[in-house]
Parts: structure tokens; sequence; C-alpha cells
């Protein structure tokens, strides 16, 4: 019995003339996911792929799992090939589908007949095949509203594919296909999230993560480094550069009002992000900043921080409150690793009455003791890169 992998694309089919485009990076980047899982081929028609194994070493399980993370999927499947023809389609189902149909209650058939030749037409495969099951496993019962088992037959040019419950994939865009931008990486719980929100939208990840050593530990870029991991799982290699900030912030504590750290320190962060960003050819800077949640996240804080920049400053976290986001980092599994406790810069010298009502002219007054452009300068000569699979 010949097992595929069959999926299901998503927005994709709305794209019109661009479809095409779309559907060659989700093809190249569910070729990335599952390469190394074995040999295998390929191919595509009528909005579905199709993933047939071609040797015995072939790990369908892991291919299956990577497949469920590659965004611009709407929903997988494991399948069973069987011949155009009704008995074979009936022979295969009663043995394909004993596992788990054996531990359900309710069951409905679905027939799909893209090849308009085959003799039955959808509701007449329905009939004969649903027929054929409940005399397999008599005890279960037809239910068409809720079933426990969608049993769903595909008759399309070359073959017939029966499968069961399809699952959801990851939904979005193909990543690469919105463009590039750089996400600012911390070892929190929010722009891990805020990262995976945005390759679902179909854009390439770049990552820079802001070192104070000795104020923060090799543990906690590590940290990072395994967020990044979770978040690669679904996007795709994310390019990570590590910018040495110990200097600029003690320049910050040094010479300038304490209430204005936290801003003064964003500001730096989004200057040295954007010339970084720009070096790689990003459209945009990712936050992972939800409104008010902090004082550095205020709308006037905000307003500050982008002064200072001229690319667009994406905040997909922007009106979620904590539980939200925490409910996407449980999913995506960066939620453990976030709250390990090695702390990342933002930490460092933090205000005890911060600005929270800023204005761009007391933050620029504020600033004003900064050599800006030498440490700007420094900073991105001594960024470290490396790549996160």
């Amino acid at each position: 019995m010949k097992e595929i992998i069959l999926i299901k694309n998503g927005e994709l089919v709305l794209k019109g003339l661009n479809r095409n485009t779309f559907e060659d990076v989700l093809v190249k980047n569910i070729k990335k996911h599952i390469s190394k899982y074995g040999n295998y081929t390929l191919k595509r028609a009528q909005s579905t792929i199709f993933i047939e194994p071609t040797d015995d070493d072939f790990e369908f399980e892991k291919a299956l799992a990577a497949v469920g993370k590659v965004f611009g999927i709407a929903g997988y499947s494991r399948a069973c090939v069987c011949e155009k023809n009704m008995q074979d389609i009936i022979d295969n189902a009663k043995v394909y589908l004993e596992n788990v149909l054996s531990g359900a209650k309710t069951f409905k058939v679905e027939a799909k007949r893209s090849d308009k030749t085959f003799p039955l037409k959808s509701p007449e495969i329905c009939y004969e095949l649903g027929g054929q099951l409940l005399a397999k496993f008599p005890h279960l019962k037809v239910d068409v509203h809720n079933p426990d088992v969608v049993v769903t037959v595909e008759v399309r040019d070359y073959s017939a594919y029966i499968r069961a419950n399809q699952l959801h994939g990851a939904g979005g865009l193909p990543v690469g296909t919105a463009g590039r931008a750089a996400i600012l990486i911390s070892g929190g719980i929010d722009s891990p999230v805020a990262a995976w929100c945005m390759a679902k939208r179909g854009l390439e990840l770049n990552a820079i993560h802001f070192a104070s050593p000795p104020y923060t530990s090799p543990r906690a870029e590590l940290k990072v480094r395994q967020l990044l991991e979770k978040v690669a799982a679904y996007s795709g290699t994310i390019r990570l550069g590590v910018v040495p900030f110990t200097e600029i912030q003690q320049e910050i504590a040094d010479k300038c009002p304490e209430e204005f750290f936290t801003l003064i320190m964003r500001r730096m962060m989004m200057r040295i992000s954007e010339r970084l960003a720009a070096e790689r050819n990003c459209l945009a800077l990712i936050t992972g900043e939800s409104l008010g949640q902090v004082a550095s996240q205020t709308l006037p804080a905000l307003a500050v921080t982008d002064n200072v920049v001229n690319m667009p400053v994406l905040r997909p976290l922007i009106g979620m409150d904590k539980e939200e986001i925490v409910i996407i980092s449980r999913k995506i599994d960066t939620f453990d690793i976030s709250i390990q406790p090695y702390e990342d810069c933002c930490t460092v010298f933090t205000p005890k009455h911060p600005k929270t009502r800023p204005t761009i002219a007391q933050c620029i007054e504020a600033e004003e003791a900064l050599g800006i452009d030498e440490l700007i300068e420094r900073a991105v000569s001594g960024t470290v890169y490396s790549y996160i699979d």
C-alpha cells in the first residue's frame, strides 16, 4: 500500500495572476523543511501538492510534522494511493482506515471527483464507500454534521486518494513572498512571538540581538539562539547579528537623565537595527511591543522610539494582552525557554521612575551628551553574525 502526504494551499488560491509565483516559493520552502528526511518526489496540481516517498528509508512521520510548520499551507494529511476503480478504493479504505475508524463513533464520507471520466459521481462514491465501511465497522454511525472522522476520497487524473481527517496547516503566506525584515530579538516572551507572526505573513527574518557583557551572561545569548531555533522551524534559516551594547548602555547611564535611560536605549537600538537591516536589504523592523505593557510602550514612548528611523516598524503584538501572547508562545514552544532566568540587556540600568509621556524634543536634549554616530559605528562594526536553522 502506497502512502503519500497531501498538502492543500491556503491564501495562495486568492492570488490570481501571482499565484504561480507564490506556489513556487511554497514548494521551495517545503523542500527545505523535509529534504533531510529522505528521498521523495513532489508534484502539484489543482491547489494540491503531492509528496511521495521513493524509498523505505523516508522518515514519514518527521516529514509530516515538518510540513505542519510550513507557512502557506491550509491543511495536510497522510493519504493512501489507489487505482481509479471503485473496488480498489473500497478494498484499500477498509485496510488503510481501520485504526482510525475502530476508535471512532461517527463518520461521514466526502468525495472530490476532478476526473470527470470516473464512472461514479461524487454522491455515488460517498454512498458506495459509506455502505461498505458501515458493513466493515458496524459500531459506526453516520453523522454528516459533526463526525469524529471525515473520510475523503479524491479521484484525480492519475490516481485516487483516500484520507481521514485533514490536519490544520500553519496558514499564512510562504516565507519570502513579502520581502525581508529584521526582528529585534530579546530573551523574553514577546519578541519570538512577534517574529513568528511576521514570518507567517511571508516575511523572511533577520534577527538582531543586543548583548551587554558582563551585565548579561553567555546563557542569555544561548537562550536567544534556542528561541530562534523554535521560530526557524517555521520560518526557515534566520541570520542572527549579535550587537555589542555594553559601551552604549554605560554611556547612557553616565551622561543621560535617569528617567530617560530606557527611551534613549531603545532609540539607540533602533538606529543600529536600521543600519544592520539596510545592509541586508530589509524593508522593515519588527518589535515585540504591546501597547501600554511597560513604560516604554506608551503611545508617546513609541513615537519617540520611531522618530529615529525611516523604515516602517511592524508591531504584530501591539493590540494583544499578555495572555494572548503567552498562548501563541506555548503553541510555538518558546514559552518555557523565554521564562528561563537569564536576563537580557533591556533589564540593565532600568530607571526607578521611567518617563511615560516623553516628547521627541525632550529625548533629543537628554541624549545630547552622547557621541551617537561614533557609538553606533563601533556597535555596527563589532556585530557578530551566525545562522540559525
